[in-house]
């Protein structure tokens, strides 16, 4: 199954315990666009597992069974393999914070009651993060950025500061119904969501204990809940 299968999968399970399925479409159609996504799952696979230096065009070619002339007709080079591969991880990470955050809305009104849902529908996901998603291609190119080219680097951080200001909006939104317990700073409590995930990606590895995501998303919701007495 492709990437974007799998984000599919983990979506429809989540929403198949909260109202109707929803279904991320792939882009490809053509014999060629689906040659193209299969030499980017098989790609994808590799940068997560063993990073973007030790893997070659070679084992690519191989792995996704065409020629390396069919490699350069779907890429000038590795770099702009990279850049298509992680604009389609981008595109689909947030379609699919997008439909959770929308499910959460529509299960709720109040603003606070909705992120919860929505953190507690994202630690869902987390839970089958290590079956379905191997992997975090924004922490393999924030820990390896010397090796990619400026524009893959400028995409991640863009990605970045609007998963900031997605969720530093939707606090801002509960501050302003339930106030705060203690003073705290909305656009750093929006980072700590991302480096929550982000950190458990990695952490969960180290120790082996796919688990451990979804448990350190539910820590970072029973903060929030402390913090505006839910």
């Amino acid at each position: 199954m492709s990437l974007a299968g799998d984000n599919a999968l983990m979506v429809d399970k989540l929403m198949e315990k909260t109202g109707p399925a929803v279904q991320l479409e792939s882009s490809a159609q053509t014999k060629g666009e689906r040659t193209r996504e299969k030499i980017l799952d098989v790609a994808y696979d590799a940068i997560v597992q063993k990073g973007f230096a030790a893997t070659s065009i070679e084992e690519l070619v191989e792995a996704a069974g065409i020629t390396k002339s069919g490699f350069f007709y779907h890429f000038r080079d590795k770099n702009d393999m990279a850049r298509q591969l992680f604009d389609r991880f981008l595109s689909e990470d947030e379609k699919i914070i997008e439909t959770l955050e929308g499910r959460a809305r529509e299960l709720s009104d109040d603003p606070l009651q909705a992120f919860l849902i929505f953190l507690n529908l994202y630690a869902q996901m987390m839970d089958d993060m290590e079956t379905l998603h191997p992997g975090c291609m924004v922490a393999s190119v924030t820990y390896q950025e010397r090796l990619f080219d400026a524009e893959v680097i400028q995409m991640n951080t863009s990605y970045l500061l609007r998963m900031r200001g997605r969720f530093s909006g939707w606090l801002n939104e509960i501050a302003a119904v339930h106030p705060a317990k203690v003073e705290v700073d909305l656009e750093g409590l929006a980072d700590t969501l991302t480096t929550t995930v982000e950190g458990a990606i990695i952490l969960s590895k180290a120790l082996a204990d796919p688990g451990l995501m979804g448990r350190q998303t539910r820590l970072f919701r029973n903060h929030v809940k402390l913090l505006f007495g839910a």
